[in-house]
């Protein structure tokens, strides 16, 4: 049904004669005093129960549903005060006078029953503002029924519309899709939060595997809930054809970024190439991949510090995996020594200093092998294997530490800078060369 400009305007006209014929009566006063009465005292015993009782220990044994029903209640605590009120002096007023003489008492206690089942039902939800969002938006509803007006503000609301090529668009077609949609991602939620616990559980399956059924599951379950709600509101979907061009156009012209870095994060998934708990190092970030999202990768540095690096960068550029196939890493140290030290001591001493060290690999001797004859000294390279990459500078600066001790122990003198200084014509008779360390 669509109302025209002469039935609205009737219309609020015979509701303002009403209005202004209750408004005369004296039994409006009363009731009025009556609702402002209820709500002082609901107030006032409210204030008085939120000091006494201690939300935390409240109902700490019951089960969970009744737990949250209870903590509901006191948080509602005057709106229920409120309504018993207001139903007692709508019960005397009955006995003792006409019925239509208590008609607001009777909307008021409505009204507040209907919040407080409202916040009931809605205590299962954990989202605030989905809470504050729903609750509104069903009392609300449930308030214009009280007041016999839920059907005329649907035809006024239905009363309006655009059509777009085979689509007709309403105010009520909006707010009906928005609530379904609401209703439905919350839905959506729960359930992917749901499997993505059960799929965590399983042993059976590697991490990388793991998270890319997440999101299948996600991004399935997402288009079926945005297809039920088109479909419940009456929006048939293939007269959403005329936006797919505008939406190619979109992704062609600015989301092409977005698509790209979730196409890259699903062939990451699959190929397995990184996946959660790898440590790996992109560019100049190192550290162990703690989440992958649909966009990025999240790479903890282990100094509180967490690099969030787009999929296509991990897809496109060179990408240093540390645990990728064996978590054995080879440690590299490069140290010196000067020309009056014995090489093969050199060599036998700092082999024996790696493989005391208490993260080397037994299985896998340590090796030293002499360099370069450097201008400044002999230059040796020490490497030792590891059973795990992490803490790696760690482990070299501890080897490096002792080699140093040994050193200085065996008589073993590190290479430093000659500089010579010629003083010529002053009071120096001769050439003088000095050994300035550096």
């Amino acid at each position: 049904m669509t109302m025209d400009l002469n039935d609205v305007i009737e219309y609020l006209r015979a509701t303002a004669r009403s209005v202004g014929a209750e408004v005369s009566s004296p039994w409006f006063y009363l009731q009025f005093g009556l609702i402002l009465t209820a709500a002082g005292i609901a107030f006032a015993a409210n204030r008085a129960l939120q000091a006494r009782v201690n939300n935390d220990s409240l109902a700490r044994r019951w089960p969970l549903p009744l737990r949250h029903m209870a903590h509901v209640l006191v948080a509602s605590f005057s709106t229920v005060v409120f309504a018993l009120l207001v139903i007692a002096a709508r019960i005397a007023m009955f006995h003792s006078t006409w019925p239509s003489r208590s008609y607001m008492l009777v909307v008021a206690a409505k009204l507040a029953v209907a919040w407080l089942i409202i916040r009931l039902v809605t205590s299962v939800i954990r989202n605030a503002f989905l809470v504050k969002l729903i609750s509104l938006s069903a009392w609300l509803i449930a308030a214009l029924s009280i007041i016999n007006q839920l059907d005329p503000a649907i035809d006024a609301l239905d009363s309006v519309s655009i059509v777009l090529g085979g689509l007709r668009l309403t105010p009520l077609v909006v707010i009906k899709l928005c609530l379904l949609l609401i209703a439905a991602l919350w839905l959506t939620n729960v359930a992917s939060n749901f499997a993505e616990n059960r799929i965590n559980q399983s042993s059976d399956l590697t991490p990388s595997i793991q998270v890319l059924l997440v999101k299948m599951i996600r991004m399935g379950l997402l288009i079926v809930a945005i297809a039920v709600a088109l479909s419940a509101v009456g929006i048939n979907l293939s007269a959403l054809a005329v936006f797919s061009g505008a939406v190619g156009v979109g992704i062609g012209i600015g989301l092409q970024k977005i698509v790209a870095n979730f196409i890259s994060g699903i062939i990451l998934l699959a190929d397995k190439s990184v996946k959660p708990g790898d440590l790996v190092t992109i560019g100049d970030s190192s550290g162990r991949i703690s989440a992958m999202k649909t966009r990025y990768i999240s790479v903890a540095a282990g100094d509180g510090r967490e690099f969030l690096i787009p999929n296509e960068d991990l897809v496109t550029q060179k990408v240093t995996n540390w645990t990728y196939t064996d978590k054995n890493t080879l440690v590299k140290v490069i140290f010196g020594t000067n020309y009056d030290s014995d090489p093969r001591q050199v060599c036998k001493l700092a082999a024996e200093i790696a493989a005391t060290a208490p993260r080397a690999t037994k299985s896998k001797p340590p090796g030293c092998i002499l360099t370069e004859f450097a201008e400044t000294g002999m230059k040796f390279s020490l490497t030792f294997w590891i059973g795990d990459p992490d803490g790696m500078d760690n482990v070299k600066s501890e080897v490096m530490l002792a080699l140093w001790e040994a050193f200085r122990r065996e008589g073993i003198k590190v290479p430093y800078p000659v500089r010579e200084i010629r003083v010529r014509g002053g009071a120096l008779p001769v050439d003088t060369t000095v050994e300035v360390p550096n």
